[in-house]
């Protein structure tokens, strides 16, 4: 079966949701589509996607454009003005097979702009996929929406209150792909720690990975997407202290270093608290890396309150950074706080990818010489436990993609691991 080609921007439940669409179009005959997948986190990924749908126009002209994702729900008019684009459609409208096969029907066309109203969305479903094209990892959605209010994002209002995916539906999906031989999996989510709040018995995350895991024995390697520090639960953390199954790798929504600006973000954490969930995390498991998503700039951000963010990422030995300057989005507090100049949020930025790639540096010197397990890749290379990134020095016998091997790395070269299969 021919699917579509889908161009995804954001997140990874929004990869997740990319093959969804593709199997429900491919399935409704749509395979001269071509489906735009938005995001709405910064007005840089916006920028992106309407040069997308100018690109696609101009190198398929007979191609039907199709555009969903947070920003096509949150803005469908800006999307729905653009002659190049034939459909908008919501967040919710794009996982329902019965939208993708009424685009299909001859004769007169479904209304252009398809986009409901998401907060009034009380489930989440959990859709079943073969795989995630071109990964050799695969991501399970167990969660979406948002029920917090951060005075700088938009998000919930492209994914309305946050709803849970049943433990069965998630022990199904797993089970699915480590039969067609997945041997990573990643838990995905908007907000992924509140999960289970809606569900009967409330479960836990940890409560959720901690049954997956003992239901589906032959899952050789359980990740998570990004969590929010201030809602760890004490069964993820005894995953960390006694499973070895469960990488030992967590990516935290950090945002800032400075805790008057985290107040002024609304976030629920501290700067101490994130310094201690560290400290907390290393010592039940003393070879965890973090990963953090950091904003610079945040309107009032002082070069004092910078300089803390700054400080953050050694004083927690952060690894992993997504650094963006902060990008205002219409309809929330923060757009209407003072801002700070675009060029110094700019320079901000840099100074923290500049900090983010040495602390790499450190963390990746320390793995050489050592013994891991690498999740190889389509590239030559992949990653290991600690997400540490690899690429093999010499390219003969190679394992192949998907498959997991013992490697040890020789040399840090580009901010990764160069080296070779273990002895």
């Amino acid at each position: 079966m021919t699917k579509p080609d889908i161009i995804t921007f954001g997140c990874r439940l929004n990869s997740f949701e990319s093959e969804v669409m593709r199997d429900q179009a491919a399935a409704a005959g749509l395979d001269d589509a071509v489906i735009i997948h938005t995001c709405a986190v910064t007005a840089e990924a916006e920028r992106q996607a309407r040069q997308a749908i100018r690109r696609v126009r101009r190198q398929r002209p007979g191609a039907r454009i199709i555009v969903t994702g947070c920003s096509a729900q949150i803005s469908p008019a800006v999307y729905a003005d653009m002659a190049e684009v034939d459909q908008v459609i919501g967040n919710q409208e794009k996982l329902q097979p019965q939208v993708w096969r009424a685009l299909s029907l001859a004769g007169e066309p479904p209304a252009r702009v398809m986009v409901g109203d998401v907060d009034r969305i009380r489930q989440t479903a959990g859709h079943l996929v073969d795989g995630l094209d071109g990964r050799s990892r695969a991501f399970v959605q167990v969660q979406n929406g948002c029920d917090h209010r951060c005075s700088f994002c938009v998000i919930p209002f492209g994914r309305g209150g946050s709803r849970s995916v049943a433990i069965g539906e998630v022990v199904t999906q797993t089970r699915r792909l480590v039969e067609r031989g997945y041997k990573e999996i990643v838990l995905t989510g908007v907000d992924l720690t509140s999960y289970g709040k809606d569900l009967p018995g409330a479960p836990s995350l940890g409560q959720l990975a901690k049954r997956l895991l003992r239901l589906v024995p032959d899952l050789p390697r359980l990740r998570l997407s990004s969590l929010d520090p201030a809602a760890i639960d004490p069964e993820l953390l005894d995953l960390i202290a006694s499973e070895p199954r469960f990488m030992p790798h967590l990516h935290l929504s950090v945002q800032a270093g400075d805790t008057l600006t985290l107040k002024r973000m609304k976030r629920r954490h501290s700067r101490d608290d994130v310094i201690n969930l560290c400290r907390i995390c290393r010592g039940l498991r003393p070879e965890i890396a973090f990963g953090a998503d950091l904003i610079a700039g945040f309107p009032t951000e002082s070069e004092a309150m910078f300089e803390n963010t700054l400080a953050l990422i050694e004083e927690a030995d952060l690894t992993y950074l997504h650094v963006f300057p902060y990008s205002p989005r219409a309809g929330t507090p923060a757009a209407r706080m003072p801002a700070v100049a675009k060029a110094l949020r700019k320079e901000r930025a840099a100074r923290l990818r500049a900090a983010g790639d040495r602390a790499l540096d450190r963390f990746l010197i320390r793995q050489l010489k050592r013994r891991s397990m690498l999740l190889v890749e389509q590239s030559l290379g992949g990653h290991t436990e600690t997400f540490a990134p690899f690429r093999f020095g010499a390219t003969a016998d190679l394992p192949t993609p998907g498959s997991l091997a013992a490697v040890v790395g020789e040399r840090v070269e580009d901010g990764m691991l160069v080296g070779q299969l273990a002895a």
